[in-house]
């Protein structure tokens, strides 16, 4: 009864997934695309799943997890609060702002640490090889990398007509705008329009940029690495969603201009993470 009644629960809430189901799976397919032939040969065996979807089918499973009663612990994992004031100002500080439950920066160096570790077992493994391949999904996400107004959760917009929040438009409205849809038929297509763009479209000067200072060597580095992605996206806060201050966004129409604006940075962070994913797994299979 109270797992029937844990389930009914996770079922009556709201889905806050950084980038929503689709956006993470499309960052889940692009690295798809890029890992090495050990590295897929070493998660298909890991996830059990032979599969081309093999990491977009357990990409969101850590925001599942969080609302079990098991998982809990694991809700401040997703997100970075970035004390600081957007826009006129935003940065990262480790100790400010990875608050001491946790947050995305040691969620992704401790999870990376355990894959790491042959004493953990294959349950371990995989667990922290799910909670990897969402957090760099996550760390991408300007707003999960910002404390103002619970990461915009709390400032209320309109998208469509809709009463949403600003929060919500990133993670799945403009995504979902620019992919055309919310399956995992639309997060793929779109990770292959993703992928020529990284191959030979117009992120290809840009892609090895997007790996310095990726490394899984210590945990220093490791946590320098998660570092760097989350201060990046946070900087998005201050250039481009809240560029205007709140008063440019709150109770405003954001289906049209602000859409617009955005688009390129949403195209950017999911094709980078996705990108990144794949050479982190590398990584780490080289390590292991």
């Amino acid at each position: 009864m109270a797992y029937k009644a844990a389930i009914l629960a996770l079922l009556a809430l709201p889905s806050v997934s950084a980038w929503g189901a689709m956006g993470h799976e499309a960052i889940a397919y692009v690295a798809s695309n890029f890992v090495s032939a050990n590295t897929k040969a070493y998660f298909q065996s890991l996830l059990g799943d032979t599969s081309a979807d093999y990491l977009a089918t357990v990409s969101t499973w850590a925001d599942s997890y969080r609302y079990t009663t098991a998982g809990r612990f694991s809700a401040p994992y997703h997100y970075i609060d970035a004390n600081d004031s957007p826009p006129s100002s935003c940065n990262l500080d480790y100790s400010r702002d990875c608050g001491s439950e946790g947050c995305v920066v040691s969620a992704l160096t401790n999870y990376t640490t355990i894959l790491l570790d042959g004493r953990y077992s294959q349950a371990n493994h995989q667990i922290a090889a799910k909670m990897i391949i969402h957090f760099v999904g996550d760390i991408g996400q300007p707003l999960h990398c910002e404390a103002l107004d619970v990461g915009g959760n709390d400032i209320d917009v309109l998208y469509d007509g809709e009463d949403t929040n600003l929060h919500a438009i990133w993670d799945s409205d403009i995504p979902e705008s620019i992919s055309g849809g919310s399956s995992l038929a639309s997060a793929k297509s779109w990770a292959n329009t993703l992928t020529t763009a990284i191959n030979s479209g117009e992120y290809k000067s840009q892609a090895a940029g997007w790996l310095t200072g990726l490394s899984v060597s210590t945990a220093a580095t490791r946590q320098a690495t998660a570092m760097q992605w989350a201060a990046e996206a946070n900087a998005y806060v201050c250039s481009t969603v809240l560029k205007g201050g709140l008063s440019a966004v709150e109770n405003k129409e954001l289906s049209g201009a602000y859409t617009t604006t955005a688009d390129p940075v949403v195209k950017l962070q999911v094709a980078k993470q996705g990108y990144r994913l794949a050479k982190y797994l590398d990584a780490i299979v080289a390590a292991i």
